[in-house]
C-alpha cells in the first residue's frame, strides 16, 4: 500500500455506550482519536455517559476544533470529580479500601446508598429534583450553537417510560433536559419530562443506538466504544454480582440486536439477495478493554475519584492507540471487529432457524 493511501483521511461514525463514571474510559478513547488528523468524525451516537461525552466533544469541536474537543472533555471529567469531593462515595480510600480496588461494594456508604435507593424512590429521596450535573452541563455547553451547527451529526438516545421505545434526539433537539433524560437511572433520578413524555436512561432501549448513524451519514464505518462487558464466563453467585450481570445483559441487549440486524443485511448483500445500489454493507469496529473492565462491577460506576477517572482515561487512550495501530487500514474496506465471537455467539446466520429432527 502506498504511503499516501495509508495516511489518507478516513471518515468514521462513533457509537458511545453509557455506564456511569466508566464513561471516563470513552473520554480516553476520544482523546486519542481526536489527535489523529487522518480521522474525520462524521457522526456520533451516544447514550447516558456516552451521550454526555458526545455532546461535550461536539460542542468543544465547534468552538475550537480538535483541541477544543479535547479540552472540553478534560474540563467535564475534572468537574465531575470535583463536584463529588465531599461525597462519601468519592474516594474509596477514605473508607479503608485499598487504592488498587476501584469497586465500592464493600463500602459502608455505598451499601447504605444501595439499600436506600431500593426502598425509597427518587421522588421521596429528592422531592425537589436537585441535580448538580444538569447545572454543570448548562455551564459547559452552548446549546444554541450546538443546535445550529451541522459540523458533526449528533444523536442521543433516551427511553420513553410510557412506550418503552427508544427516542432519538438529533443535535437540533439537544438540551440539558435531553442529556439528563438519556442518563436518568430510574432508581436515582426522577423521570425527565420533555414535550409531555417522560424519559429514563437510554441504555434500556439503545446503548448506543446505531441506526441513526446508518440513515444520516455517508460513511459505512461505525466505531463502537464498548464499556459494558458482553461476555462473562463465570456464573455470578453473590447478590450484587447477579444484579450487576443483569444490568450488563439489559444494557447490551439492544446493541446486540442491532449488530445482528447489520450482520444479517451484510450477509444478504454478500449473497446477492439485495440490490447493492439501495443497500450498503456496514463496517463494524470495536474499541474495548474487556479484560480490565471485567474487574469493575456496577458499584465502581459511582466512583468519581480523580485517580479512578484518570486510570480509565489512560486505559481508553491505550485501547484507542492499539486499535489505530492494528485496524486503521480496515476503515473504508472491511469490519475489524470479531462480530461473530463477540456479539453473535459464533452464529453464521443469526436469523436462520436451524432445523432438527425430533424422534
Amino acid at each position: 500500500m502506498s504511503k499516501d493511501k495509508k495516511n489518507s483521511k478516513r471518515k468514521i461514525n462513533l457509537a458511545l455506550q453509557g455506564g456511569g463514571t466508566h464513561g471516563a474510559y470513552t473520554w480516553g478513547v476520544l482523546d486519542r482519536l481526536l489527535e489523529d488528523d487522518r480521522l474525520i468524525i462524521e457522526g456520533v451516537s451516544g447514550t447516558s455517559a456516552g451521550g454526555m461525552n458526545a455532546a461535550i466533544m461536539v460542542d468543544g469541536y465547534i468552538k475550537n476544533g480538535r483541541q477544543g474537543a479535547k479540552d472540553a472533555l478534560y474540563t467535564f471529567w475534572q468537574n465531575i470529580s470535583n463536584m463529588a469531593q465531599h461525597n462519601p462515595l468519592h474516594n474509596p480510600n477514605l473508607l479503608g479500601m485499598p487504592k488498587s480496588c476501584w469497586n465500592l461494594d464493600s463500602s459502608p456508604a455505598y451499601i447504605f446508598f444501595d439499600i436506600i435507593t431500593r426502598i425509597f424512590s427518587p421522588y421521596q429521596i429528592n422531592p425537589f429534583n436537585i441535580n448538580p450535573l444538569k447545572d454543570l452541563i448548562e455551564d459547559l455547553i452552548d446549546f444554541e450553537t450546538l443546535q445550529s451547527s451541522n459540523l458533526i451529526n449528533l444523536f442521543v438516545t433516551a427511553t420513553s417510560v410510557s412506550t418503552g421505545q427508544p427516542h432519538i434526539f438529533h443535535h437540533k433537539q439537544i438540551t440539558s433536559d435531553t442529556l439528563m433524560a438519556s442518563s436518568c437511572l430510574p432508581s436515582m433520578f426522577q423521570a425527565i419530562e420533555i414535550n409531555n413524555d417522560h424519559y429514563w436512561d437510554g441504555g434500556y432501549a439503545g446503548n448506543p443506538s446505531i441506526w441513526p448513524l446508518t440513515y444520516n451519514s455517508q460513511t459505512t464505518d461505525i466505531v463502537i466504544v464498548e464499556i459494558n462487558p458482553v461476555i462473562r464466563k463465570e456464573i455470578p453467585l453473590k447478590g450484587s454480582d447477579i444484579i450487576n450481570r443483569i444490568n450488563e445483559i439489559s444494557f447490551n441487549a439492544s446493541l446486540i440486536a442491532e449488530i445482528k440486524s447489520i450482520d444479517f443485511i451484510n450477509n444478504l448483500i454478500d449473497e446477492n439477495h439485495l440490490v447493492t445500489k439501495k443497500y450498503r454493507k456496514l463496517h463494524i469496529h470495536l474499541i474495548e478493554s474487556a479484560e480490565e473492565m471485567l474487574e469493575l462491577n456496577a458499584s465502581s460506576k459511582l466512583n468519581t475519584s480523580w485517580d479512578f477517572l484518570s486510570y480509565l482515561h489512560q486505559l481508553g487512550r491505550k485501547s484507542a492507540q492499539k486499535w489505530l495501530d492494528k485496524n486503521f487500514d480496515c476503515l473504508g474496506n472491511s469490519s475489524s471487529a470479531d462480530i461473530h465471537n463477540t456479539y453473535l455467539n459464533h452464529a453464521k446466520h443469526p436469523f436462520k432457524v436451524q432445523q432438527t429432527n425430533i424422534k
